[in-house]
């Protein structure tokens, strides 16, 4: 692919240092939780992925949604939701936003890892928020193409190549003889680019980004396995539930209408999107939106688990009622 494809993701990249450091949206620091910060505002640390999702996020932060809710979020950027169970359980976090599965994994730890509500769901049809894409001339068209094949995943052991396990198998190929590799997301397109890896899971931009310079788009895996599926939920900690219920309350009611207010707002996500993450409001307007919502559902996070036990990514599904508490 062309170097232009390289240098646009460097600069998509420029906000991804993780784990201690904010986005643009949210000013630095990490204060007590249950002091204020700024008058009657209590300060509010979320991990989230810098990818186009969290525009929703970054958005209802510059309308002051949570403002309203006596809120001061800062916006501690992470490669993924597993990365950032740790910090959740220092209390260097309160929140995070991720993937299901690593709340899934941590359940079956007994580690007190809580789903508090949805953030943002896949398409059931169309293009999708995600997709398995390749370089032109890799000869990877279709999913059972990715056998024998090296793939890049941002979190190995989650729901992107477990999604994409199934859609192998169910395309006639052999998954166990896919080789997955941990790349973040922005790290992509110049590493396909480079030939290190033949495909590579991603959502917007750097899908767009490959996409436009001549890549294809081989397959959608969670539209093609659970159409809809859960693509980050709000996670925290049974102690944060029990002992900061308020807390917890005023998050869950800030981020209920902030969800809402994004499904509504598109043209002030897709600013966000443009700002945050340094690419061109061009690029930023052809990005496909998931479903924002506050509301899971529970059915989809349990095929998940089930399927994560038909492959072997875990040994037993998890105890849904605790890890599951809708707020």
């Amino acid at each position: 692919m062309k170097k232009a494809l390289a240098a646009a993701a460097l600069s998509a990249a420029a906000v991804l240092v993780l784990s201690g450091c904010t986005d643009s949206a949210a000013p630095a620091g990490s204060a007590d939780p249950s002091e204020g910060s700024s008058g009657e505002l209590t300060p509010v640390r979320v991990a989230a992925l810098p990818i186009a999702e969290t525009g929703a996020l970054w958005a209802a932060i510059d309308e002051g949604i949570f403002e309203e809710h006596g809120l001061d979020i800062e916006v501690v950027p992470a490669q993924g939701g597993a990365n950032a169970i740790p910090a959740l359980l220092s209390g260097d976090i309160q929140f995070a936003i991720g993937q299901p599965f690593g709340p899934i994994r941590a359940d079956l730890q007994d580690l007190g890892v809580v789903v508090v509500g949805d953030y943002a769901n896949s398409l059931d049809d169309g293009t999708d928020v995600n997709a398995v894409v390749a370089s032109a001339d890799a000869g990877i068209t279709r999913p059972a193409d990715l056998a024998g094949k090296k793939v890049s995943v941002n979190t190995i052991g989650a729901a992107g190549d477990l999604t994409i396990r199934k859609a192998v198998e169910d395309d006639g190929g052999d998954p166990s003889t896919i080789e997955f590799v941990e790349v973040a997301f922005p790290d992509v397109p110049a590493q396909l680019e480079a030939g290190t890896m033949d495909a590579a899971w991603v959502p917007d931009p750097f899908r767009g980004m490959i996409l436009g310079e001549g890549g294809v788009s081989v397959v959608q895996p969670y539209q093609v396995t659970i159409p809809g599926l859960t693509v980050l939920t709000n996670i925290t900690t049974q102690d944060m539930l029990d002992n900061d219920a308020e807390l917890v309350e005023s998050y869950s009611a800030a981020m209920e209408e902030a969800l809402a207010w994004a499904n509504d707002n598109e043209e002030a996500v897709r600013e966000a999107i443009a700002t945050n993450l340094e690419i061109p409001a061009e690029a930023a307007a052809g990005i496909t939106l998931p479903v924002f919502t506050w509301e899971l559902t529970l059915e989809d996070i349990q095929t998940l688990g089930e399927m994560a036990v038909t492959f072997g990514y875990i040994d037993a599904e998890p105890d849904y009622d605790r890890l599951i508490q809708q707020q």
